[in-house]
């Protein structure tokens, strides 16, 4: 992949920082903030960050475990949030590269559709098991985690961008 000109190249994803920043965005999740319908989902957000950056390390079955262990603390129905998470790592992964071409504000675009899907998939799960609709308001959670995809971004590159020690004898 040829680099636009003036991009810095990114130093490697360290694998404790990419958990530390799964099971940081697992704790905000799990914090008891009332079921409210249209509150983003920020697991997804990194999950689908680190499959479309770091696809090898963060994969479809890290996914599934962060899925099952969501399902298990809000008591909701087993594999709800586990299909709808493996479901969104797979087409985040299947898409990484294309997204990767984008500037910030087209990849929150290319995103969105994914995170409606995984929303719809959670609804009719939800659905079939007998529990009613929780309203319109469930359809501004993908919006608002659009809107987090530049931020997380910015947040989740940080420590990618960081300058490699200095050394008189390498002109980069």
């Amino acid at each position: 992949m040829i680099m636009p000109r003036g991009e810095a190249l990114l130093l490697p994803a360290s694998p404790f920082f990419i958990g530390f920043t799964l099971l940081a965005a697992l704790a905000v999740h799990l914090l008891p903030l009332g079921r409210h319908a249209a509150l983003p989902d920020l697991l997804a957000v990194v999950l689908v960050f680190w499959n479309v950056h770091q696809p090898r390390r963060v994969g479809v079955g890290v996914a599934f475990l962060f899925g099952l262990l969501v399902d298990v603390h809000q008591g909701a129905l087993l594999g709800q949030h586990a299909l709808a998470y493996t479901l969104l790592s797979f087409v985040a992964i299947t898409i990484h590269r294309r997204v990767l071409w984008f500037g910030l504000l087209e990849q929150a675009l290319q995103i969105v559709p994914l995170f409606f899907a995984a929303h719809l998939v959670q609804l009719l799960v939800r659905l079939a098991a007998g529990d009613m609709f929780p309203g319109w308001s469930l359809f501004l959670a993908p919006l608002f985690e659009a809107l987090l995809w530049p931020v997380a971004t910015l947040v989740l590159l940080a420590p990618q961008r960081r300058p490699p020690d200095p050394d008189e004898n390498r002109p980069l």
